[in-house]
């Protein structure tokens, strides 16, 4: 990675978005040494108002931490994705969950149950962040699978390691049927 690779994660307080923006940018700065930049925002309803996580990857230095264009946008909720994808670039990378956006305004958008798939794989809806780092880090390759189970196992609330194993791996699967096969 030559450039720096800028990920915005919104959506609605309460769905983990803050600490799956740490774990990002963990499993980025610790354990594939590269650098990173993690800020965040949330209204202060905390619960079900606005939330945001950014996270700035790069293998140079780091000018400014705070997104301007994202290169991937993550919407959780309707709100988060109609503000912020006026802020993806051009060939920027739009995945929404469509358990909670039924509107996306873009065509090149990854759509994916992830409150659903959190579910099914775990139980809890409360591991849909977690899913949806699987997901990204699938996707788009800007961490080692390796160092996101690592950052997720250091980070999840102790006793709950195995269950967010199980939900990274359900968005690592989920994200197989969105990529195109190999030629």
């Amino acid at each position: 990675m030559s450039e720096q690779y800028e990920v915005r994660l919104a959506g609605a307080g309460g769905q983990g978005l803050l600490l799956a923006g740490l774990i990002l940018a963990e499993a980025a700065a610790i354990y594939d040494g590269k650098n990173a930049a993690q800020t965040q925002s949330y209204g202060p309803e905390a619960r079900g108002g606005a939330s945001r996580s950014e996270v700035i990857i790069s293998d140079e230095e780091i000018d400014y931490p705070k997104v301007t264009e994202s290169d991937l946008l993550l919407a959780l909720s309707q709100e988060a994705c109609d503000k912020y994808v006026r802020d993806l670039k051009r060939d920027g990378v739009l995945i929404v969950d469509t358990t909670h956006v039924h509107h996306v305004p873009s065509v090149r958008a990854y759509k994916l149950p992830i409150t659903r798939i959190a579910e099914e794989a775990t139980g809890r809806r409360i591991t849909a962040n977690i899913v949806a780092l699987g997901v990204i880090v699938s996707l788009t390759k800007i961490v080692s699978r390796r160092a996101i189970e690592a950052a997720v196992s250091d980070r999840v609330p102790k006793g709950t390691q195995e269950l967010n194993l199980k939900a990274l791996a359900a968005g690592f699967e989920a994200a197989k049927g969105l990529m195109e096969p190999a030629k």
